[in-house]
């Protein structure tokens, strides 16, 4: 969908898109992550490199759907997301409305993703912050499923911090594609269209 925009005459920041996860090499590949994997991608696909430091995070900037985006990764870790998202949202004037979450879900099968509009933080720690330290719940959202817990008495914790098996990596990869054109229906202000064809 933002592979074939025009490009905006308008070089100030109107959009932000941020994958969530945690921040270190021993992160990278966790279903906690799926945020960060997300975004890794949509930057991939933009041709953009995600690697200038501000906002406690790491930072890049792009045209998505003729609309110019701040793509961040936070490196507050998960529960401490918010402090990042506020502060880049204060410096460049953005509402919440139009900032972008990508963030994991457990209760979504792996190649599964479930866009809101707003809501809740159904139980995830970084929109929890996020909500919290902005006092809004009225950013839109794109769940990306790492799926449940094996079994009800494995920990949570370490469920979320484990890497996906192969399967799922494949399943993963396949949705990636799906994430990035929903980003680009968000920032054209269609979210319906998103929620209706993908969720």
């Amino acid at each position: 969908m933002f592979f074939k925009s025009k490009q905006s005459g308008n070089n100030s920041i109107e959009y932000i898109i941020v994958g969530l996860g945690n921040p270190g090499r021993q992160y990278e590949g966790t279903r906690h992550n799926a945020g960060f994997i997300a975004l890794n991608y949509l930057a991939d696909q933009l041709n953009v490199k995600v690697n200038r430091i501000k906002f406690k995070s790491t930072v890049g900037e792009a045209t998505v759907a003729g609309h110019r985006c701040l793509l961040m990764k936070p490196s507050t870790f998960m529960n401490l997301s918010g402090q990042a998202v506020t502060e880049a949202m204060r410096f460049y004037k953005i509402p919440p409305e139009k900032v972008v979450i990508l963030c994991d879900d457990i209760n979504l099968d792996v190649g599964k993703i479930r866009i809101r509009r707003k809501g809740s933080d159904g139980g995830q720690n970084g929109v929890k912050n996020i909500i919290y330290l902005s006092g809004s719940d009225e950013f839109p959202r794109i769940k990306v499923g790492i799926g449940k817990k094996p079994h009800p008495d494995y920990d949570l914790k370490d469920w979320v911090l484990s890497r996906f098996n192969d399967k799922d990596k494949q399943l993963l990869k396949e949705t990636l594609p799906k994430i990035a054109d929903a980003v680009g229906l968000i920032v054209c202000d269609d979210i319906d269209r998103a929620m209706n064809q993908y969720n």
